[in-house]
């Protein structure tokens, strides 16, 4: 059993290719994690291995970076299958595999699980993968229907094994190991060791290289923890330039971001609100980046929107606050990025958000912390309004004690005099010149709702698949006539607090970017305008798809804000654009085919005559 203290320098000295070196830099990856330094080398050799490391330790990575040097991108068969207990970090290690690939043209990943429509997945199954990352329920439902063949398959991972054997997954896994080459490779990751888990390594493992971490994540003392739950879009934004304006002892702020373009759209937005904030990415020059570390450290700059690899090495002990605006990928990310804070015996502040679907990666990082991480509420525009008043009360106060006013305070005699004026009505019209540009009353039309979540159910666990229904077995579903009452969305508060009021009244054509090529459902417009825009379906007319974009009716004048929300909205990843038709600019909208209705005849029993191929069948 080996328990590696002290990593390679770097990752290059793993043995990986150029294409995924490449990757690594682009996320910032310099060094890899002990596990990831343990794990890498044998599996590049071709041996099993049995890990056990907890969750955040990086070893995604560990067995990703391996899987992917040995695709063969030209065979567009599955050549290796992940196993996961959930569907939701099936979709993590998706994502992760893809971002790993990046640099390896024509690769190709899929997500398969429960919950997913059994259509959708057939259909993208016949058109070949090279990586299948699924539940065990539902690759063993592709694998009796013979829509997964895996007799390409050279390597095959368990991901979280102590997690299917609590779920019951533990059969599945084994009638899996059951059904796949022989000749393949296998990595069994567990965080745990627990003897059934151990049974099944020594049955199924070939000689498999035992490598145990201890995860040694730690966080600063010094720093307070808090994460905010809200959605992305403007709501996000929103949440952001709140907290910002009601924190105590702000001085300075890292944001962190997932990607470099990221950084320069969030310090526009932020610069744009009145920050004095600069980006920092690894596009800019060694010299423009240490110019904005300079004048972060000087006091001229307050707040740097940052990359993963931007933030490396940064010291400035007036960073009072680290805000993860985007989730980091995994936890010695996360604990990287808030040692930005809290240094020079200061305290600091660190902020996560998150939104609902990243949850169980906050638990991932409380436990890799062993830190409970406090939530954090959006501040209402009250307590913005109050912490701009109290602000601004203190700087008239330290002008009065600080400087000499004689001059000011025969001005403003003159203008009594002459005007016939009070003191307090001069006094207010000069507080609402000088705070113009930040109003100390936030104009409630332009107040953002806080955002509500519902509590999720505790996840009970699923039984072992003896105790549960088999196909044959399975209660029949409730006549057409008796559905079941759907229970209520979870961001179902969310959606009512944007809905808005139009008049009934005249509909105009409004034309969006995504079209029948990106294979769009109706269903799906309504859905993102209903739910994001705050439009009720009762008021989105008519849609008509065409190949490339689509027109939906919608109240006429729309104000400037929802447009600007309706542009954004994205339907299969592509932002709607969403504008009005101008007069003659698109063609003529399709004339529905009337409905055919039946022939009648009193020749033939019933009315109807017979069509032409029941004649000749009979």
């Amino acid at each position: 059993m080996t328990t590696p203290d002290t990593p390679p320098i770097g990752f290059d000295q793993l043995g990986l290719i150029p294409p995924l070196l490449k990757a690594l830099a682009d996320v910032g990856y310099e060094t890899p994690s002990p596990i990831q330094a343990a794990c890498i080398p044998p599996l590049l050799a071709g041996h099993d291995i049995l890990g056990e490391a907890q969750t955040g330790t990086g070893k995604t990575a560990a067995f990703a970076l391996p899987l992917l040097q040995k695709i063969n991108v030209a065979v567009a068969k599955p050549q290796a299958l992940i196993l996961t207990p959930t569907r939701e970090l099936a979709i993590q290690v998706a994502e992760a595999l893809q971002k790993y690939a990046h640099h390896l043209p024509g690769f190709h990943v899929l997500p398969v699980y429960g919950g997913q429509s059994m259509v959708v997945q057939l259909r993208q199954l016949s058109r070949g993968a090279h990586v299948i990352v699924g539940t065990p329920g539902r690759v063993m439902d592709h694998l009796e229907r013979k829509s997964l063949v895996l007799d390409k398959l050279t390597m095959l991972v368990l991901d979280e094994a102590d997690e299917m054997l609590r779920m019951g997954f533990i059969d599945d896994v084994e009638w899996i190991l059951e059904h796949v080459p022989a000749t393949r490779q296998t990595a069994l990751f567990s965080a745990t060791m627990p003897d059934q888990i151990r049974r099944v390594a020594h049955k199924y493992l070939r000689e498999p290289k035992e490598i145990k971490i201890r995860s040694a994540t730690s966080t600063v003392s010094a720093i307070s923890q808090a994460y905010c739950q809200t959605h992305s879009g403007p709501q996000k934004l929103e949440a952001l330039t709140r907290i910002l304006e009601v924190e105590d002892d702000f001085d300075a702020a890292i944001i962190f971001v997932r990607t470099k373009t990221a950084t320069v759209e969030l310090a526009e937005k932020l610069e744009a609100r009145g920050y004095s904030v600069a980006a920092l990415n690894g596009d800019m020059t060694q010299g423009l980046r240490e110019q904005v570390i300079e004048r972060l450290k000087s006091g001229s700059l307050d707040i740097v929107v940052a990359t993963d690899v931007a933030a490396r090495g940064i010291d400035v002990p007036r960073v009072s606050h680290v805000i993860n605006y985007d989730i980091p990928y995994d936890t010695e990310a996360y604990v990287h990025r808030i040692g930005r804070t809290g240094r020079a015996g200061r305290t600091g502040r660190a902020i996560l958000f998150i939104a609902p679907r990243e949850m169980r990666m906050l638990k991932t990082i409380e436990r890799a912390t062993r830190q409970k991480i406090e939530p954090l509420s959006m501040p209402s525009a009250d307590a913005v309004a109050d912490r701009r008043v109290a602000q601004f009360t203190n700087q008239i106060i330290e002008a009065r004690n600080e400087q000499k006013l004689d001059f000011f305070f025969e001005m403003v005699r003159k203008i009594e005099e002459t005007h016939s004026l009070s003191a307090r009505e001069v006094a207010a019209a000069l507080a609402f010149l000088a705070t113009r540009e930040r109003p100390l009353q936030i104009d409630p039309a332009t107040v953002m709702p806080t955002p509500t979540f519902s509590e999720r159910p505790e996840r009970t666990e699923r039984p072992v698949r003896s105790e549960r229904f088999e196909r044959s077995e399975r209660p029949e579903r409730a006549e057409r006539g008796e559905r079941s009452e759907r229970p209520p969305r979870e961001n179902r508060d969310d959606i009512l607090a944007k809905r808005r009021t139009f008049a009934d009244g005249k509909l105009a054509r409004y034309r969006i970017e995504v079209g029948r090529k990106l294979g769009v459902l109706p269903k799906e417009i309504v859905g993102a305008i209903a739910n994001e825009g705050g439009i009720e379906g009762k008021h989105i007319g008519q849609i008509n798809l065409f190949d490339d974009y689509s027109t939906v009716e919608l109240p006429a004048d729309l104000p400037a804000d929802l447009m600007d929300v309706l542009q954004r909205i994205r339907v299969r990843q592509v932002p709607l654009k969403t504008r009005v038709v101008a007069p003659g600019e698109l063609p003529e909208e399709p004339r529905r085919r009337p409905p055919q209705k039946k022939e009648w005849s009193d020749k033939k029993p019933g009315g109807f005559k017979k069509p032409e191929w029941k004649k000749r069948e009979s």
